[in-house]
């Protein structure tokens, strides 16, 4: 029996260029697998094989779990005070063992063996074919289009397969059968059935390997590439930077007469890419996103993460490109919010607001409107600013003395206290239902407390106008928890 085991192990390793132990594991599978036929219940058995003489013996097994777990699967567990009268310092996640008969080999159903075997030989050649074509380091695919599924494309290198989906393809690109294919390995999925590997033509990461491909000095690291932004098949950005300031990195890009450029576009169906020169500097970094519209001025909101920039009218249009196009791609190259204005609508927001902090600074420091402006107009927009910004850089402010300025930081610093203890207040009583809603944080409750909302119900109740007023968030956010506040409603 010891030698058929033997035999049959080397002619399938020796038919289908594996590993002996892989033949191995997958017989003990088999044996394994045909033992558990035995029993009415899902037992756990296992079968070791000896790989010298062929000889093997078969367990029956039961996991160790805590003791106050209890017992899940009682055929296939076993608690660990029980446990531990066996084996004393056995511990969880360990195995109790006791040997059972060893099926003969000569009963097992051959061709279920032989199944079980040959799968496991396939997974294993196909493991070491994926791991063959992973260790070359490749980041694009080159290959041909195999077939068409309901999933996408099947595309084939070599001897390996992946998978083109359909939204990763560039829209109205058309390939069959045959063509030529290059994409970028989005994703591996050992665990898949099918194709393992995942490609992708429309993400920014495939748009700059091209690139890498088509200018050595990235690889040489003269220049870097920071980022892209993409619009498939249509427009793309990317930002570049030089580390040798005797090198013009978006001309390098270009390459003469435009070839490199070019040859990169060819692969993305013509898509027409703007090479951008990244700054550290956010706002001229934002300003270069925006070419070729020509910047009047900009705005740096750090806290909300945004830019109001300001366009004359003959640029407006260009700023915010076909469809948003131009405005939106920069602000994904960014990585900050962009909002596009006129002067006029800059300036009747800079009013708006202003007229904000007079109201504020007049009610919670009771002072004047001129006193209100004199701080405006130093740079002061919040209490916060007021209460605890630098002693010598508010007795730098000509209209005020020092008295004055000690008086109004005071004054700052006791408003903020009243209004915080007001916002506990209002927080405490606020139903505890209402911060089991999805997005729903104390910061929000605070806002929401101010104006009288305190249940999940009338949270519900309100328009996505009113809560935009209440909290400053954008309506799809305010729709979407408003809509969440009333789903028990539903259920």
């Amino acid at each position: 029996m010891s030698k058929e085991v033997l035999i049959l192990v080397e002619a399938l390793a020796h038919e289908k260029n594996v590993d002996r132990n892989i033949v191995f594991e997958a017989l003990e599978m088999a044996l394994a697998s045909a033992t558990k036929k035995r029993y009415d219940t899902d037992v756990d058995i296992r079968v070791s094989i000896d790989r010298q003489s062929g000889e093997y013996e078969t367990y029956r097994r039961w996991l160790v779990v805590p003791s106050e777990a209890g017992l899940q699967e009682p055929d296939r567990e076993i608690l660990l005070f029980e446990a531990q009268e066996e084996i004393e310092d056995i511990e969880v996640d360990e195995y109790i063992e006791e040997q059972i008969e060893s099926l003969a080999f000569g009963r097992i159903g051959a061709q279920a063996a032989k199944q079980v075997i040959l799968q496991r030989i396939r997974d294993a050649e196909r493991e070491q074919i994926l791991n063959d074509f992973l260790d070359r380091g490749e980041k694009i695919m080159n290959g041909t289009v195999k077939r068409a599924d309901k999933n996408g494309l099947i595309i084939e290198s070599g001897r390996v397969e992946a998978l083109l989906r359909r939204d990763q393809m560039i829209p109205k690109e058309n390939l069959r059968s045959g063509d030529r294919v290059r994409a970028y390995i989005l994703k591996v999925d050992r665990e898949a059935r099918g194709p393992q590997i995942e490609l992708s033509r429309t993400c920014p990461e495939f748009l700059l390997k091209l690139f890498e491909n088509e200018v050595p000095e990235i690889e040489q690291g003269l220049l870097e590439l920071k980022g892209a932004a993409r619009d498939p098949g249509i427009r793309a950005k990317i930002a570049v930077v030089t580390h040798d300031k005797r090198i013009d990195p978006i001309g390098t890009c270009v390459g003469v007469r435009g070839t490199r450029v070019t040859a990169v576009r060819n692969e993305v169906a013509g898509e027409a890419v703007d090479i951008v020169l990244w700054s550290e500097d956010p706002a001229q970094f934002v300003i270069g996103a925006l070419a070729p519209a020509q910047v009047s001025s900009i705005m740096v909101d750090e806290e909300n993460h945004s830019m109001d920039v300001v366009v004359d009218e003959e640029n407006l249009a260009i700023a915010i490109g076909r469809s948003g196009q131009n405005v939106r791609l920069a602000s994904d190259l960014t990585k900050w919010h962009i909002n596009i204005m006129t002067p006029e609508e800059s300036e009747k927001k800079s009013s708006e607001e202003a007229d904000k902090v007079r109201a504020l600074f007049i009610a919670k420091l009771d002072v004047d409107s001129e006193v209100a402006d004199i701080l405006i107009e130093e740079g002061f927009n919040s209490l916060e600013e007021v209460a605890y910004v630098p002693l010598n850089e508010m007795l730098q402010i000509e209209a005020f003395d020092e008295d004055t300025v000690n008086e109004l930081r005071n004054r700052a610093r006791d408003s903020l206290l009243t209004m915080e203890l007001v916002k506990e207040e209002g927080i405490e009583n606020v139903s505890q239902e209402i911060s089991t809603v999805e997005g729903v944080n104390d910061e929000l409750i605070a806002k929401l407390a101010t104006h009288q909302i305190q249940t999940r119900d009338e949270l519900a109740e309100l328009a996505v106008d009113e809560l935009v007023d209440m909290t400053q968030m954008d309506e799809e956010s305010a729709k979407a928890l408003i809509m969440k506040a009333r789903a028990h409603w539903f259920n």
